[in-house]
């Protein structure tokens, strides 16, 4: 059978399919449901869409530790689109044997103080159970981070209305003004709240 000229003329490249595997696709609406509006999810984002490198030319071997590797997802604040979190999809393996790209995404994320979360693969998820994985993720980042703040517990709760992770806050102004406290990430569409004593 013989080719005809636009068959020919066509550049060879051809569209993936799917773009999510089913591993992804089942993460992707599980976030989604979690993170509300408060994230916007981007899947497949390539690691120098994110990070840079100082002073290139004395630090080139260090571009090849992260040239054509991606994060399985990036959370970025719906706002003003800053990173707020890492997300890999991991096959469970034994922790001595980790691989070297591991670590070294690892090392990464926490050097930027990102939280990088790794979720076991699967085709189903369970939000308690991811939950748990954002919240030893943040507990990890708060240890290590220059910016650390000593919290009172080494969880953070869920909400109390919605079920949803909640993130450290400080009251502005009124009574309370420099206090923490926990507030619902979905705020202010949930009004959850915990309080520090």
């Amino acid at each position: 059978m013989t080719e005809t000229k636009a068959e020919t003329t066509r550049l060879p490249y051809r569209l993936r399919e799917p773009f999510l595997t089913t591993t992804e696709s089942a993460l992707f609406r599980l976030l989604t449901e979690i993170m509300g509006g408060r994230y916007v999810i981007c899947p497949k984002v390539s690691l120098n869409d994110v990070f840079y490198i100082l002073r290139p030319n004395e630090n080139v071997h260090f571009f090849n530790k992260f040239f054509r590797k991606h994060v399985d997802f990036l959370l970025c604040d719906s706002k003003n689109f800053a990173p707020s979190f890492g997300v890999e999809i991991v096959k469970p393996i034994a922790k001595e044997t980790a691989r070297e790209g591991d670590k070294f995404m690892d090392e990464l994320f926490t050097d930027a103080g990102i939280p990088l979360i790794h979720i076991p693969s699967s085709e189903r998820y369970d939000a308690g159970d991811i939950i748990s994985l954002f919240q030893l993720a943040v507990a990890k980042i708060g240890g290590t981070s220059s910016l650390r703040i000593d919290l009172p517990s080494d969880t953070v709760p869920n909400c109390p209305v919605c079920g949803k992770m909640m993130v450290l806050r400080m009251y502005r102004n009124g009574g309370n003004s420099g206090k923490k406290y926990y507030g619902c990430m979905d705020s202010p569409r949930c009004a959850g709240m915990v309080p520090i004593d």
